[in-house]
């Protein structure tokens, strides 16, 4: 059933959405179609960056596609319609990776040589060799796994992307003093997880 869209929610429609959203909060399919089409490549983006493991990245899409338009007559402009529709795509990826989460426990015989090699490499503060960037990828990626979603993200955002935090806060809606708070925390458990690490070295 189709529903009115009061006029205190039409003002809040940014200009470049402006009819194409209130068409969709109308019920409009095609409208809810080119909706889909315009923000695909930026949902895409996001899902494939934080992509949890063995997770399908259509269906992490839809599944936020879905959830932006069952919250739709949330939306009252306060943010860009874009950032809002982040927002909703990072706590997806957050809420999957919440529900696989196991916490392994590596140890150094679950190292490939290579990536044994990027560890004594940085032990020793010297230069690792040519196959080290994409070593050093995979085991950051192994340490990662160890940390809350939440922590994953903040530390791919940060020290792998080199966002501001001003950036984490409008991709998440987090504040600064969280997202600072989560980086020292997501900081100190990834210290822990390497020296752990490197104790396990038979």
């Amino acid at each position: 059933m189709e529903h009115e869209v009061s006029p205190n929610t039409a003002l809040a429609v940014p200009a470049e959405w402006g009819e194409l959203l209130l068409r969709v909060r109308a019920g409009d399919e095609d409208a809810a179609r080119a909706t889909v089409e315009r923000l695909h490549g930026h949902v895409r983006k996001i899902v494939f960056a934080h992509l949890p493991r063995r997770d399908d990245p259509e269906d992490l899409m839809q599944e936020a596609f879905l959830k932006v338009f069952d919250r739709l007559d949330q939306y009252r402009g306060e943010v860009a319609f874009e950032n809002w529709v982040a927002r909703i795509t990072v706590h997806t990826c957050i809420d999957r990776l919440r529900r696989q989460r196991a916490r392994p426990e590596w140890r150094w015989a679950d190292l490939s040589e290579e990536q044994q090699a990027v560890i004594e490499s940085a032990a020793a503060e010297s230069e690792a060799g040519p196959a080290a960037p994409d070593c050093a990828r995979e085991l950051i990626d192994k340490l990662l796994a160890g940390l809350k979603p939440e922590e994953q993200m903040v530390i791919r955002w940060l020290d792998l992307e080199q966002k501001t935090i001003a950036e984490v806060c409008t991709s998440t809606g987090w504040n600064s003093g969280l997202v600072r708070i989560r980086v020292f925390r997501a900081r100190r458990k990834l210290r822990t997880l390497y020296r752990e690490l490197e104790k396990s070295k038979p």
